[in-house]
């Protein structure tokens, strides 16, 4: 099996070198030719993994028709926003026999459809050889090969096999699961509930503020995925909880140091500018509460954060709305 990983990022590196160490022979394709060559010769990539040795036997190029040459399974580590534009021009280039993954979370501005969808639709991929992988995934560690572990999605059971193979290791430790779209929501609406937790704490608020935050989040989340046709057991696992838990907990989360930014009182700008990789959520949190309002679903928190990153409340205000709720029964929802 030859694999071609679409971005050069943090976690389409990362990513790669698991393929390596699990014995599966990867091609990481990175739109910088220098940035390509530091990956080939000094086996490290300086602007994401900094001290980081990768295998020797990754290799990396800035020709999207060499990476794809050949390629069983195609892997889309780019900025979510992006897919669409990247896809037009490498569809052409897919076998069309090849599984694509994606690895993105989040959900598209304007057509609010996941990942999976878009690659079905630009692409022109049939959903039985769609993948996706989600999970509490914070790509530093894994690089570092610290102890992970992931879902793999696919309504194809031989597919999630094959590629569950493709990249367990010793150290990433994947589960296949059918459900892509609880997956992708887990994974894409996690980035919101992120920034709704780093502004507590960069306000100072403390762990029980943060706990509360996670278990109306994910309360969010299920109520959303329900909406949509997810298992909510799915939500109650990797893909979801997990994934949550360690987004809104570790300073190695974009979102939530994206938050934290805000909360300690940088302007939109500023804070945005903080860190050198996108930041999912800012641009996921629209189109996730459009989707709520369309299908009827209340997504206090996920209202909260659209209506700070718009500029329209500032964050003294979206603290008090954050800890804000009816008094009543915890069984009719949080």
């Amino acid at each position: 099996m030859n694999v071609a990983v679409m971005g050069a990022g943090t976690w389409g590196t990362t990513f790669a070198q698991v393929l390596c160490d699990a014995g599966t022979p990867a091609v990481l394709w990175g739109r910088r030719p220098e940035l390509a060559h530091a990956i080939n010769s000094c086996h490290e990539n300086p602007d994401y993994l900094p001290g980081i040795t990768l295998s020797e036997s990754l290799r990396a190029t800035a020709d999207p028709a060499q990476a794809l040459a050949g390629a069983d399974v195609v892997v889309l580590a780019v900025p979510a926003q992006s897919l669409r534009a990247n896809l037009c021009e490498w569809a052409g280039l897919l076998a069309p026999h090849s599984l694509v993954v994606s690895l993105m979370k989040g959900i598209e501005l304007g057509t609010r459809m996941r990942m999976s969808e878009v690659i079905a639709e630009v692409a022109k991929v049939e959903p039985e050889r769609i993948a996706v992988i989600s999970g509490p995934n914070l790509a530093r560690e894994i690089a570092e090969r610290q102890y992970s572990a992931t879902v793999v999605a696919c309504v194809d059971e031989e597919m999630a096999t094959t590629l569950q193979g493709a990249c367990h290791t010793a150290y990433f430790r994947p589960y296949t699961n059918p459900d892509v779209i609880g997956c992708e929501l887990g994974g894409a609406v996690k980035n919101v509930i992120a920034i709704g937790v780093g502004i507590a704490a960069g306000m100072g608020l403390g762990d029980n503020t943060r706990a509360m935050l996670i278990t109306r989040g994910l309360a969010e989340i299920a109520r959303l995925g329900a909406a949509l046709g997810a298992d909510q057991h799915t939500l109650s696992g990797l893909a979801g909880l997990g994934d949550l838990v360690a987004t809104c907990g570790s300073p190695l989360s974009r979102n939530r140091t994206f938050g934290e930014n805000l909360g300690r009182g940088l302007p939109l700008s500023a804070a945005a500018a903080s860190t050198s990789q996108v930041t999912e959520g800012i641009k996921t949190v629209e189109p996730v509460l459009e989707l709520a309002q369309e299908h009827g679903v209340e997504m206090p928190i996920a209202d909260v954060v659209v209506k700070v990153t718009r500029g329209q409340i500032g964050v003294g205000e979206a603290a008090v709305l954050l800890a804000s709720r009816s008094a009543k029964p915890e069984r009719y929802g949080l």
